[in-house]
């Protein structure tokens, strides 16, 4: 009969590092007209918004639709608090709560706004002095065997 072992140490908690920077949102709950596209899109065509809004977070296109099935928007608060969570902005379900369910158009703007501006490119300069170059007599005069096929 085998004895099993037992484990004595149990695993740690996993906690975020402590360095890393909480921040707000990027633009105010009242601030639609910033981006105007954002912002008509809202206004002419919401539930397109919301799924195309969803749809561009990684969720079901069609999950926001569920949402007038309940006094509270269930998927809106998911996904403003997934959007919270992901690019570390402050706040709290409470206050994502309040925000969707008082101004939910408003808020499923301003979480447009703020993906956009998450998934601006970076732009990346070269450095300004230029490597050193080897002067020609540097280099072999053939290449090293067993690099290029035997010509036919």
């Amino acid at each position: 009969m085998a004895v099993q072992p037992v484990v004595t140490i149990q695993p740690g908690m996993v906690l975020a590092p402590v360095d890393m920077k909480i921040n707000s949102w990027s633009s105010g709950i009242c601030d639609c007209c910033e981006d105007m596209g954002i912002c008509c899109c809202a206004f002419w065509c919401f539930p397109c918004f919301m799924c195309k809004t969803a749809s561009e977070f990684g969720e079901c296109l069609c999950l926001p639709l569920l949402d007038p099935c309940s006094p509270v928007p269930p998927i809106s608060l998911a996904v403003r608090s997934s959007i919270r969570e992901r690019y570390r902005i402050k706040g709290s379900i409470c206050s994502d709560c309040c925000t969707v369910t008082c101004c939910n158009a408003c808020a499923w703007c301003q979480m447009a706004r703020e993906m956009k501006r998450h998934k601006q490119p970076l732009i990346l300069t070269a450095p300004t002095t230029m490597p050193a170059v080897q002067p020609m007599g540097n280099y072999p005069s053939a290449p090293p065997s067993g690099l290029y096929p035997p010509m036919p």
